[in-house]
């Protein structure tokens, strides 16, 4: 990561070198790097999410080949044809969600699971669904290793949610439909909020909020997101 910034080692003095690259004291000094360079000085302010984003081995979440750089502000690839977020949008899209304490989360796209450990570090349960098998059971077993207990990966497609255990509090996805699932409005809760990216090709992330009267639908900011496959598909 911030070694492209270096000079050369014999440039340095043991003063000027800092800790080992692969270290666990390297990873935390890039974490808080990343909070502060790349995630505060961009405007995210909810003190739980820099706090749950300083914590999340994000390192442990990105192909082995690939840790060095997994603290830089871009996705990175994770197999499969997906990514992992680039940081600052996964703490954007968790400050917008506003959760609540000890939250029930519905996430559509595990992914490799970085998402879902910051919502698991924020004290929210968090139901989470990734359609593709592979990706769905690494990230479950990772997500165990690691020791988040109050996550609950399956394999499915997003577009239906998850019933079972709704109404949520907040609903975000990391796939983009062209237009927003039916199933996710229904299974938000009132005042619950669904973050999602919607279109193809040009993308907006949107902000849907659930009132006594209906929703609310506020648009963020351009993104670029992997598509929503499954049903979203025949939209």
């Amino acid at each position: 990561m911030r070694r492209f910034g270096f000079r050369h080692a014999e440039e340095l003095s043991d003063a000027d070198k800092g800790p080992e690259v692969g270290t666990e004291a390297t990873y935390r000094q890039w974490r808080h790097e990343m909070v502060s360079e790349q995630i505060i000085r961009r405007g995210v302010s909810d003190t739980r999410v820099l706090a749950a984003m300083a914590r999340v081995p994000r390192h442990e979440f990105v192909p082995a080949s690939l840790k060095e750089e997994a603290y830089e502000d871009y996705p990175i690839p994770i197999g499969s044809g997906q990514t992992v977020s680039q940081p600052y949008i996964v703490a954007f899209m968790t400050e917008a969600a506003r959760l609540p304490e000890r939250a029930r989360v519905l996430e559509i796209g595990t992914g490799s699971g970085y998402q879902t450990a910051v919502l698991a570090e924020m004290g929210a349960d968090v139901y989470s669904l990734e359609i593709i098998p592979d990706l769905a059971s690494r990230a479950r077993e990772l997500l165990a290793r690691l020791g988040y207990d109050r996550v609950h990966v399956r394999q499915g497609d997003g577009y239906d949610g998850e019933s079972e255990h709704a109404p949520y509090d907040a609903i975000l996805g990391a796939a983009a439909p062209q237009t927003v699932p039916p199933p996710l409005l229904n299974q938000l809760k009132i005042g619950g909020r669904l973050v999602l990216p919607l279109g193809h090709g040009i993308q907006h992330l949107t902000v849907i909020t659930r009132e006594p009267d209906g929703f609310v639908y506020s648009d963020v900011m351009p993104v670029r997101f992997v598509p929503m496959t499954g049903k979203s598909e025949s939209e």
